[in-house]
């Protein structure tokens, strides 16, 4: 039989000299003790029951001072930014490994770069706003049916209205503010053009295609003039400058609140030249963003006449262009923290 005494020094012992201290809470010697009670006479097992209670009581105790005690130790201060110097590394410790940049952040910047060079500026988009930017001010009135298509996530908080303040459901949250803060470029003849990259939040059902939380370049361009046909061949000349290579483009009818005429833009399938294959579930055309013409109404809101000019605006997943552009299978490696993953990039 075990000696409870003996056992007592030594759990203590291990206590005092531990790192972790509750972890030898977890010794096997104590479920060994627990395993001899039944094989006991029954007139043994009370007392010797006790006796293995009011051990684990001790090591509880010293546990806890040992806790205290290592509490109490000042250890020196640790500069991250500091490199690794292989000659001080302990034996065991591997050196340091540079962090890379994340594909969505590096593409992102590609993107940005892309319109920059056209001439839009790129704007921040908010990751908590209120439902004024997010529907009203999109030609969304109160009530509104296609409020229910952008089902995100709320904050207990409240804005002015009394409403909850919700994440962006899209990063065209930002087009009343981007309308608003660049509008005296028409009085000067100069055109309105900017994009919004930026995280964005939806309720899905996840799986390789959805996520709740992805990234959305939003992009509006007003001035005098401007026509559906000037919405195409930009998308078209940022899509062949992103993918390296000419591509086909079409256009669809279909419905936004926010603008109109509204479109569903699709390009010839980069991967195949609309032959067929997985990427384009064989169709030769991948349906890739949302557009059209800025409604009447998003341009009175920013107190933009609609009768004196027009623009266009669009949206589109980065996460999509990035799975296509390096044939990535499921969205939710961007977000999963795999390191297997990460380092192809």
């Amino acid at each position: 039989m075990i000696d409870i005494a003996t056992l007592q020094q030594e759990l203590t012992a291990r206590v005092a000299a531990s790192q972790m201290p509750a972890e030898v809470l977890k010794a096997p010697e104590f479920r060994q003790l627990y395993a001899e009670i039944p094989k006991l006479a029954p007139e043994e097992r009370g007392a010797f029951g006790q006796q293995v209670n009011q051990l684990k009581q001790a090591v509880e105790a010293a546990v806890e001072a040992r806790k205290a005690e290592l509490e109490r130790v000042e250890l020196p201060p640790i500069d991250v930014t500091a490199p690794f110097d292989v000659n001080t590394a302990k034996p065991g410790m591997l050196p340091s490994e540079k962090g890379s940049v994340h594909p969505l952040t590096r593409e992102m910047e590609v993107i940005s770069d892309i319109f920059n060079r056209m001439g839009f500026v790129t704007e921040e988009s908010r990751e908590i706003d209120d439902q004024y930017h997010m529907f009203e001010t999109l030609n969304f009135p109160k009530g509104h049916p296609a409020r229910d298509d952008y089902d995100t996530f709320m904050t207990v908080e409240t804005d002015t209205d009394g409403d909850p303040l919700i994440a962006p459901a899209h990063t065209s949250t930002m087009q009343n503010r981007t309308l608003v803060k660049y509008r005296d470029n028409l009085a000067k003849g100069e055109a309105i053009a900017a994009i919004v990259p930026d995280r964005v939040f939806r309720n899905e059902d996840l799986d390789a295609r959805h996520e709740h939380t992805f990234y959305q370049v939003e992009g509006i361009y007003v001035a005098k003039g401007v026509h559906a046909g000037m919405l195409v061949a930009t998308l078209q000349k940022f899509l062949e400058e992103y993918y390296g290579r000419q591509l086909e483009v079409r256009v669809n009818p279909y419905y936004f609140p926010f603008t109109e005429p509204s479109f569903e833009f699709a390009l010839s399938c980069p991967f195949c030249d609309k032959k067929g294959c997985s990427v384009c579930s064989h169709a030769g055309w991948i349906e890739l963003l949302g557009c059209g013409m800025i409604h009447p109404n998003v341009l009175k809101a920013a107190d933009i006449d609609p009768t004196e000019y027009t623009g266009f605006a669009f949206g589109c997943g980065i996460d999509r262009l990035v799975m296509m552009k390096h044939n990535i299978e499921d969205v939710r490696h961007f977000e999963s923290g795999k390191l297997d993953f990460l380092r192809q990039f």
